[in-house]
């Protein structure tokens, strides 16, 4: 008898414990990407075609989609950004679309945890309306894709794709006015080598002021008791940009010869593919 007792005291312990576990069928999938010095989140659910019509089939034209499966998909900014040339405030938004056959309607909705918002839609929630062409693309995706391409420092391009239908949506970040600020700042102030090499790379990479960059990467290369490879190859880059191609040559054969040292063999590369441009 006790033993029966404590057999069904077992089963029912492990039944009220019990869960089945299966694959979601449109399951859940987030990106965090930095692009410049903004962080961009998003989450989302992808469902998938199965052999269905998705565009004004799953997708109906014309209806507000909740962009994705199940809960709301979210987006969120940690900076200002600009969205197909208008201004949205930081924050985490609900990602909406209204779907056509050539233009959606892109919708940025204060509220992120209503699901399906077509019946309750409140219009003073939406932070910021866009419109975005949609083309076609091949091959068919079979599962609905969220992307952050086109990456730069100052922006990226959002992309929804599902079936044939690709739909880009252009993003703008503060990267400069930060950066800007961040030099400024840490420059007025007591800067260490490593401070002025990389205001001197981003003037560079940016096409800023190249006078002032080469000023900050010559005084890294004087505060550096053993200048590194790679900061001789961005002072070098400099020069060449200013049509001193004597003193980049000078510089770049100063890169190679401690990258040759270091045994870093893709510096040795870049170098000996510069010193052959710039000796023409």
């Amino acid at each position: 008898m006790r033993l029966t007792y404590f057999l069904l005291f077992n089963f029912l312990v492990v039944s009220a414990y019990a869960q089945v576990t299966t694959p979601q069928p449109s399951p859940r999938s987030s990106i965090t990407q930095q692009v410049g010095l903004t962080q961009i989140e998003i989450d989302y659910s992808r469902p998938s075609a199965r052999g269905r019509k998705v565009m004004d089939g799953l997708v109906r034209y014309g209806d507000i989609w909740r962009t994705g499966a199940n809960k709301n998909t979210t987006i969120s900014f940690s900076d200002p950004v600009i969205i197909e040339g208008q201004t949205l405030a930081a924050g985490k938004y609900a990602l909406y679309t209204r779907p056509s056959a050539n233009q959606w309607q892109v919708y940025f909705y204060k509220k992120n945890d209503l699901g399906d918002a077509s019946s309750n839609w409140e219009e003073d929630q939406v932070a910021l309306t866009v419109s975005a062409s949609s083309v076609y693309f091949d091959p068919m995706i079979e599962t609905f894709t969220i992307s952050l391409t086109n990456l730069q420092s100052n922006s990226a391009t959002l992309v929804l794709i599902w079936e044939h239908t690709l739909v880009p949506i252009s993003i703008v970040v503060p990267t400069e006015s930060k950066a800007q600020e961040s030099i400024d700042k840490t420059l007025s102030g007591e800067p260490k080598a490593g401070d002025y090499y990389q205001a001197a790379v981003y003037y560079l990479q940016e096409n800023k002021d190249l006078k002032k960059a080469q000023s900050w990467m010559e005084t890294a290369l004087e505060m550096r008791e053993k200048p590194a490879y790679w900061m001789y190859r961005q002072y070098a880059l400099i020069l060449a940009e200013r049509n001193d191609k004597d003193a980049a040559l000078k510089a770049v054969k100063k890169s190679l010869a401690l990258a040759e040292k270091a045994g870093n063999k893709d510096y040795v590369i870049m170098n000996k593919a510069s010193i052959a441009e710039w000796s023409n």
